[in-house]
C-alpha cells in the first residue's frame, strides 16, 4: 500500500489553520484555494472539484477538535483503499505544522496523487501566507 506523507509548516496559529480544515465543506475558499475549484457537501461527504477537472467524492470519517484531526476517505472504481487524516499541530503561539498521511491502493496512482498533493501544499502556503 502506497503511503503520502506531507508534514507541511504553516507561518499562522494552529487554531486558524484548524479552524479552515474542519470547514469540511469550505476547501476552495480556505484551505486549498485555487487547487480545488469547487466543493458541495453531501450529508457526511463532500464532492470536490480540483483544477484539472477531476471529481471526488470525500466522506468524512472524523473530525476530532480535542486532536486537531480530521480523516476522509474516497471510495471510487480507480481506487481500492483511499484514506487520508489531516493534523494540525501548534509549534508556538505562531506557527503550525499541518501532517496530511495518505494510505491508497493501487500503487500505481501514487506518483499521480503525490504530484497533486505538491500542488495543494502550494495552494495551503497561498491560503496561510
Amino acid at each position: 500500500m502506497a503511503s503520502i506523507h506531507n508534514d507541511v509548516s504553516l507561518p499562522v496559529p494552529a487554531r486558524d489553520v484548524w479552524d479552515a480544515v474542519r470547514d469540511f465543506g469550505a476547501l476552495p475558499q480556505r484551505l486549498v484555494p485555487g487547487f480545488v475549484t469547487a466543493c458541495t457537501r453531501d450529508g457526511d461527504a463532500r464532492i470536490v472539484t480540483f483544477a484539472n477537472g477531476s471529481v471526488a467524492r470525500e466522506t468524512l470519517v472524523d473530525c476530532d477538535d480535542a486532536r486537531q484531526r480530521l480523516v476522509y476517505a474516497i471510495n471510487s472504481e480507480r481506487l481500492k483503499h483511499y484514506s487520508a487524516s489531516v493534523q494540525v499541530i501548534a509549534e508556538g503561539e505562531t506557527r503550525c505544522r499541518l501532517v496530511w498521511i495518505i494510505d491508497m491502493l493501487p500503487n500505481e496512482l501514487a506518483a499521480y496523487v503525490q504530484e497533486q498533493t505538491k500542488e495543494a501544499v502550494a495552494a495551503m502556503h497561498r491560503a496561510f501566507p
